[in-house]
């Protein structure tokens, strides 16, 4: 208990310093923390992290040199030590880390996976292929059978994608993604009668997949079956009720079709069933009429203050009434709270190409690549179309940006 607590006091004085600008105070109890207790992962982790946003490339590269050496089972510090690598042009140096990280932790998922996303995501096609074929063999879990699959669809090489697919379906016939990336390529070849068939084969066994159900209700949308796509929509809130999602995508397909009063009827109806979904209350407020939206969104806040969905409707509130201010402050708060929401850091990037200066567009572009986000349903609308995968934040954030509307 009592090394416990020096443990806790110190990462707690370390963070404390690091918020207040006292780098090297931090710095230094990082250190002392470290030599005392030197097989601590977590405290390695939080000093990389600490490097990471205060310190330099070199600063961080040399702690996770030392940290590896004392936590060598310790897969997430080999990684950060490679993604440095990597990020600045050494791949040599990347690739004989992870193979050392390998002799540490054999047959390691992560390590596998790390190793395929540096040979293709470097144009090392062949050897990101032979990497997943011995996975295969010898770690052959549902990710490495999925990203074999889908190293293949980028490479538009989409009858050994599907092949791989089929494969992968015999072993995990309940993994969702799977299904959905058989009917994605079915869709790009032009046959969406195949894509319902996967769609709906994969839902037998995965009822409980939400974005399995959203792809087959699009595909019906795109067919023009709007009857049937809400009918999907019904189904899917039946198997998993009180889903946020699932009610937003039906209340979009009746603003799709000019029925607004129907939308609103049916947002009242799943704001009472997910009370506290951010996500409905921010598209609510913009549901009303322009006089009742900013009564609509004080409720909203009420109801969930800091979530980031909710942030970013009141800062497109404030951005539609032209208050700039405002409007940076909320949207500040939205990226803040949850840096991981791509969607925020898109509109954020907009705003200041329409409001802001140079460096300002320029400290946004820079603060997104350095969260790194990975969700937002504008975001992965980009991020993960096949055609994008080779895109880094740096350019998806201009491609995200440019396909939002500014609020209105």
């Amino acid at each position: 208990p009592l090394f416990r607590s020096r443990e806790d006091t110190w990462l707690e004085d370390a963070e404390s310093c690091a918020s207040h600008g006292a780098y090297e105070c931090a710095r230094a109890i990082y250190g002392h923390a470290l030599s005392v207790f030197p097989d601590k992962k977590h405290i390695w982790l939080d000093a990389a992290y600490f490097e990471k946003n205060h310190g330099t490339r070199e600063s961080l590269e040399e702690l996770l040199q030392k940290a590896v050496q004392h936590c060598p089972k310790a897969e997430v510090l080999w990684l950060m030590a490679a993604k440095s690598k990597w990020l600045a042009g050494d791949v040599p140096a990347a690739r004989t880390l992870l193979a050392m990280a390998f002799k540490a932790n054999p047959n390691s998922e992560d390590i596998w996976l790390a190793a395929i996303k540096l040979e293709s995501e470097n144009d090392e096609y062949q050897r990101a292929r032979l990497l997943l074929q011995k996975a295969r063999t010898s770690c052959p879990t549902q990710r490495v059978v999925m990203k074999s699959a889908k190293l293949e669809w980028m490479l538009e090489r989409l009858d050994e994608a599907k092949e791989l697919i089929l494969e992968g379906l015999k072993v995990y016939p309940d993994f969702d993604k799977l299904w959905m990336m058989r009917g994605q390529i079915e869709e790009e070849q032009g046959v969406p009668e195949k894509a319902r068939e996967y769609y709906n084969l994969g839902l037998r066994k995965c009822s409980n997949s939400v974005p399995l159900w959203l792809l087959l209700s699009k595909l019906e949308q795109k067919a023009g079956n709007v009857t049937k796509a809400r009918s999907v929509l019904e189904n899917a809130r039946q198997k998993n009720p009180k889903n946020p999602k699932l009610w937003l995508a039906a209340i979009e397909i009746e603003l799709t079709n000019d029925q607004k009063s129907v939308a609103r009827s049916m947002m009242a109806k799943a704001i009472q069933d997910c009370p506290n979904a951010g996500l409905l209350w921010a598209e609510s407020i913009f549901l009303e009429a322009r006089p009742q939206r900013k009564t609509k969104s004080v409720d909203a806040l009420k109801k969930c203050e800091h979530d980031p969905f909710v942030l970013l409707a009141v800062s497109k509130l404030f951005w539609s009434e032209r208050k700039v201010t405002k409007t940076r402050e909320w949207l500040n708060r939205a990226v803040k709270i949850e840096p991981d929401f791509g969607d925020a850091w898109a509109f954020f990037y907009k705003f200041e190409l329409q409001y802001g200066t140079e460096a300002q567009q320029k400290e946004i572009l820079e603060r997104c690549v350095r969260a790194e986000p990975r969700h937002g349903v504008q975001w992965t609308g980009v991020s993960k179309n096949i055609k994008n995968w080779r895109l880094r934040t740096d350019s998806l954030l201009p491609l995200v940006a440019k396909r939002l509307s500014v609020p209105s």
